[in-house]
């Protein structure tokens, strides 16, 4: 991997953003043998807002990738149940083998992302960190052919690409500065704070749902569990007065008072994080030389745990449109991601807005299911061929 701002004059395709969908992309493209740049701000291994979770569809694709022996090897634990609570309610729902997967996980953003970035770079990527993109390159016919490069000391680069890539978060500067509108908004938000505690004896995933409030439990990395809370952003910022951890504290006890004393005795890492809430979106994915993944293009709430899983799938989708080389192909990319989405973004929205009561949350999360297996089924009709063999 490169560790400075170096580049080519030219690639087939620039990546802006080098996480889970950025890192795909540029893994993909690269194993398909186009020449590819994968720049991002941040450094190799930052940790970053995550619920962590990979559904069946995530866990799926990096087994045809050839990654989930290296996540596995991380100490990955698996996560072979999901127990669905609803108020003093609760659902077990076991982890069927199928499809060579008998089991989910969920890694932390520390394990997950550098082993994609090195599978992009075992595959001849470049990828380079520290580097920002600040400006788009057109050409004569206005179409993106490039982009302006940024290093930490502030020296810019010009480099050029048949297309570039926003795969830079929900305030893409790509899809800012290639003027993506949204093209679908979701009314519903929620706040989250959580953390990741030790000792905690967790056997599979836990979701907690209470009128108000909800919860979550996600075994990862280390022998730790990402415990969060999600309430809405109201409420969130009225109660944010009296202290972070005490907000936790309450609503992880109003949410599951079954978990909250064994969380109060585990040994928290560092320090609780927040996130206020911001509405989903879906933005236009592609333009004449430029496209969206991951967040970039496609945010809905967290608090159903599906967003890696979908950003994986749009790296897939992606790359394949961008081997086509057609704008054609951007197009159906598009109306892919589209068809696929909306039924999990207006589920998702539903959830977040809170409007529910417990029979309420129970039917959306069926739906949730339904729309999750028919997005495995695609992933699964992209190719019947086996497992690559493991790269990492």
């Amino acid at each position: 991997m490169q560790t400075g701002p170096s580049f080519r004059s030219r690639y087939d395709a620039i990546v802006v953003g080098a996480r889970a969908a950025g890192a795909a992309t540029a893994m993909l493209l690269a194993r398909a043998g186009l020449s590819v740049l994968a720049v991002d701000r941040g450094r190799l291994g930052d940790d970053t807002l995550s619920t962590h979770a990979l559904m069946r569809g995530a866990v799926l694709q990096l087994h045809r990738w050839g990654l989930l022996r290296a996540l596995q090897a991380a100490g990955t634990p698996p996560i072979r149940s999901a127990t669905f609570h609803y108020g003093e309610e609760e659902i077990l729902v076991p982890i069927k083998a199928r499809d060579g997967i008998d089991a989910l996980y969920a890694p932390r953003r520390t394990v997950l992302d550098p082993l994609i970035v090195r599978a992009a770079a075992a595959a001849g990527a470049e990828v380079v960190h520290g580097v920002t993109a600040v400006d788009l390159v057109r050409d004569a016919r206005g179409r993106v052919a490039g982009a302006v490069l940024a290093g930490a000391g502030g020296r810019t680069t010009r480099v050029e690409a048949d297309v570039v890539v926003g795969a830079d978060g929900i305030r893409s500067p790509v899809a800012r500065l290639a003027g993506a509108p949204v093209e679908r908004a979701g009314r519903s938000a929620t706040a989250v704070v959580y953390g990741h505690f030790a000792g905690l004896a967790l056997d599979g995933y836990h979701w907690y749902y209470r009128p108000g409030v909800s919860a979550g439990a996600i075994p990862t990395n280390d022998g730790r569990a990402c415990v969060f809370v999600a309430l809405p952003p109201a409420r969130f910022l009225r109660e944010l007065r009296g202290g972070l951890d005490a907000l936790y504290r309450r609503a992880l006890a109003e949410a599951t008072p079954e978990l909250a004393p064994a969380v109060a005795s585990a040994r928290l890492d560092a320090k609780l994080r927040s996130f206020p809430g911001t509405t989903g979106f879906l933005r236009r994915a592609w333009g004449p030389g430029w496209a969206l993944v991951g967040d970039a293009g496609y945010f809905k709430d967290p608090l159903t745990a599906h967003g890696l899983t979908d950003a994986l799938r749009d790296a897939e989708l992606l790359s394949r449109a961008i081997v086509a080389g057609t704008d054609d192909a951007l197009a159906g990319y598009q109306a892919t991601r589209d068809e696929l989405s909306l039924g999990l973004f207006e589920v998702t929205d539903r959830v977040a807005s809170f409007a529910w009561d417990l029979d309420q949350a129970k039917r959306d999360h069926h739906l949730l299911a339904r729309h999750m297996a028919g997005e495995t089924e695609m992933l699964l009709a992209l190719d019947r061929e086996p497992a690559r063999a493991e790269a990492v």
